[in-house]
């Protein structure tokens, strides 16, 4: 990885390594089903608050993947992160993209339905 790393200069802003969010508690505990719920119904709606469609499904396909994929998805994609858990980014022509913990991580609350 120092490899990588020491090829970045200081002015990349891509370079901001992502991780996941804090531990979080939903308001009231919630299945696993009730949650793809709610994530769903987010990037279904998300796109028409701006931004372009292109960085929306690679913040989803990021969101959803392994924080190793999710890193190399982010970098092609030209996502600018601005909180390194994805909860704001940016795309190269400025739109912001705020993204709630609840499609980046589950809640310590989950109740486990399977």
């Amino acid at each position: 990885m120092g490899c990588i790393e020491s090829k970045q200069t200081s002015d990349d802003e891509n370079a901001k390594k992502i991780r996941k969010p804090e531990p979080w508690k939903h308001s009231e505990p919630i299945t696993r089903a009730q949650l793809a719920r709610i994530r769903d119904e987010f990037w279904d709606t998300a796109p028409h608050y701006g931004g372009q469609k292109e960085i929306w499904d690679a913040l989803r396909a990021a969101a959803e993947a392994e924080l190793i994929l999710a890193q190399i998805i982010i970098d092609s994609a030209g996502v600018i992160v601005q909180n390194d858990d994805l909860t704001i980014c940016y795309d190269e022509r400025g739109a912001k993209y705020e993204l709630p913990k609840y499609v980046l991580s589950e809640p310590i609350n989950l109740i486990r339905d399977d």
